[in-house]
């Protein structure tokens, strides 16, 4: 029994081997888009912030394809890649968004229950997901947490229309309308799955990092 504990141990592989995995890189990247939309969140710069939060959108949709395409992947890098995917959805589409409506709101304390209620919707949605998978396979149940970044750049577009008073109160609204939405029982398709919709992700990705980056001039 002691051996066999010891071969088994020698076979498991180092957790930074799984870095050298390209879809593992890809979602990393995107990772990295979320601190930087967490960064300028608090700084205040939230056209900075939209860039980051959209492309972190795109580096997940990216890692899936990535990892659909690729040969000779074993259960454990799909099992880990999974789980590093989790990970990650609830800092991009949870903890970030929810650190926007703080920051937007001026960190005023009402600002923390919507905070709590979009951050608990999407660690909740992901706990789902994680227990039942795609109902049917191939619907979520629930609005998917990529919805809520690509949803919330859109709305910010309009953010210089109104006050900063009345679009905050527009930002906590939406905010808990997607929490809603993302706990709900509807179903809604995979979206990343096709590959004509990556294609339209990275228009919109490419088209909203442009219109934010003219903003930021």
């Amino acid at each position: 029994m002691t051996i066999d504990k010891t071969e088994s141990q020698e076979l498991q592989p180092t957790i930074l081997s799984y870095v050298k995995d390209l879809p593992n890189l890809c979602s990393l990247a995107g990772l990295a888009c979320t601190l930087l939309a967490i960064y300028f969140s608090i700084l205040g710069v939230y056209y900075a912030t939209m860039i980051g939060m959209i492309w972190a959108v795109a580096f997940d949709w990216a890692d899936g394809l990535i990892a659909r395409r690729m040969k000779g992947r074993t259960g454990n890098d799909r099992a880990f890649g999974g789980q590093l995917d989790v990970l990650i959805d609830i800092v991009s589409y949870g903890v970030t968004p929810a650190i926007l409506l703080l920051s937007y709101g001026k960190f005023e304390p009402i600002f923390l229950i919507g905070a709590f209620l979009m951050l608990a919707a999407s660690a909740i949605r992901l706990s789902y997901f994680s227990v039942f998978g795609l109902a049917g396979g191939s619907k979520y149940t629930g609005l998917a947490l990529d919805n809520n970044n690509i949803i919330l750049v859109f709305i910010f577009l309009f953010e210089a229309a109104f006050s900063q008073g009345v679009f905050s109160i527009i930002l906590y609204m939406s905010g808990l309308g997607l929490a809603a939405l993302n706990v709900s029982q509807i179903k809604t398709p995979k979206l990343s799955g096709n590959v004509v919709n990556v294609y339209i992700l990275a228009i919109y990705t490419l088209g909203i990092t442009g219109i934010y980056a003219w903003k930021l001039l």
